[in-house]
């Protein structure tokens, strides 16, 4: 009985003895794991949604233009307009409820004025700009081609180096016209560039598509090209907000005038050059009067009476 239990000691000690080693190797399998997990560190996604709607009172071209960036843009989100042009606090809202983070709104004013708001959602910054020069892809009837969905390469100017409002636009504008690699509609091509450059404080907008050969010599030597597609439009900035669509002004640009105060000075241009005419008429027909009554008293008739 003592040996039969001796052998069954000893048959324990060797299995727990046997079982540890299977730990401890797992363990330093882990660790292995783990040393890896640190060395090669996961990579960010970018995860960026945008959230586009406009307000009420938008125009047929600014529809197009609403469509054309919707082409685009693959991983744009579009909303019904809304209704309030003074409620724009329930936009972040809005974008939350679609599970966005970037919001580019259109605002119409008086049927011919259009403003765009682009904002980071829901904490800002927020940027408010005036819309001019509006061209569409129809309207411009251009040559170029683009894959729908496709990802586009952002070409900013030197020049948002330069002022401070310039570093924090690209940034807001990367976020927003950057497409995702892995959104939902893109398509894994890049066959096209948009352009932003600054020119007399104002952001011009281009969108160019990269041929990689010449389309009058198909079976040519290949020879890289741009060929505008469209839109095009200007951007002219007015203000920049610290939150989203409100808060405190970050920037403000002195240089702005509203389109209605451009309009209201042409009126009164007008008004005064009428005014200055009339003067002029009735200066003229005093003259005349003048002019008859000295006649009338040198007259024949009145000085050999």
């Amino acid at each position: 009985m003592a040996s039969v239990f001796t052998a069954q000691k000893a048959r324990a000690a060797h299995l727990e003895a046997k079982g540890k080693g299977k730990d401890k190797g797992k363990r330093k399998a882990d660790d292995m794991d783990a040393d890896n997990e640190v060395q090669q560190p996961k990579q960010k996604r970018n995860k960026q949604r945008v959230l586009l709607l406009s307000s009420r009172g938008v125009t047929h071209r600014m529809r197009h233009l609403m469509n054309d960036l919707e082409v685009l843009l693959p991983h744009v989100k579009k909303d019904s307009k809304l209704d309030s042009k003074s409620q724009l606090h329930l936009l972040p809202e809005i974008a939350d409820l679609n599970n966005c983070n970037n919001t580019l709104y259109f605002e119409a004013r008086r049927h011919e004025d259009l403003y765009m708001w682009a904002a980071k959602t829901p904490n800002g910054p927020s940027i408010k700009l005036h819309v001019q020069n509006v061209h569409t892809m129809d309207e411009l009837k251009m040559t170029g081609n683009c894959l729908k969905g496709s990802r586009g390469i952002l070409s900013f100017d030197k020049a948002f180096d330069e002022t401070e409002w310039g570093k924090l636009t690209r940034e807001v504008f990367t976020h927003i016209f950057g497409v995702p690699p892995l959104a939902r509609k893109a398509k894994p091509f890049i066959d096209h560039v948009l352009t932003f450059s600054i020119l007399d404080n104002k952001i011009w907008f281009r969108n160019f598509q990269i041929l990689e050969k010449d389309p009058l010599q198909p079976n040519g030597p290949s020879q890289t090209s741009l060929v505008e597609i469209g839109p095009r439009f200007v951007l002219t900035p007015i203000r920049i907000f610290e939150g989203a669509f409100g808060g405190a002004t970050v920037y403000s640009n002195p240089e702005f005038v509203t389109p209605a105060s451009a309009r209201s000075l042409v009126r009164q241009n007008k008004g005064d050059r009428y005014r200055q005419r009339k003067d002029a008429q009735e200066e003229t027909s005093k003259r005349k009067d003048l002019r008859k009554r000295e006649e009338n008293v040198l007259a024949v008739s009145k000085v050999f009476a």
